[in-house]
């Protein structure tokens, strides 16, 4: 948390403003449900990254078995 506000470079009163003005701008029954939403989201977020780097690393894990050579090989193109 600490390194969260230094991040912003803020501290206690501007976090209570901003919290104050949140709270007269969305009420306070409407708050849980934004908060809520917004862990929704962040854990979908966290979800969908996951699952990326999971076949990333079981792509490069997998060998390649459809590769197909005639046994020649091709030489690096050369710099100009």
């Amino acid at each position: 948390m600490e390194t969260l506000l230094l991040f912003f470079n803020m501290g206690g009163q501007e976090i209570l403003l901003i919290l104050l003005i949140i709270l007269i701008f969305f009420g306070a029954k409407k708050i849980p449900e934004l908060a809520r939403g917004l862990g929704r989201g962040i854990r979908e977020f966290k979800d969908a990254t996951r699952e990326i780097k999971d076949e990333v690393e079981d792509a490069a894990k997998e060998k390649p078995s459809s590769v197909h050579t005639n046994g020649t090989t091709k030489e690096a193109a050369k710099p100009l």
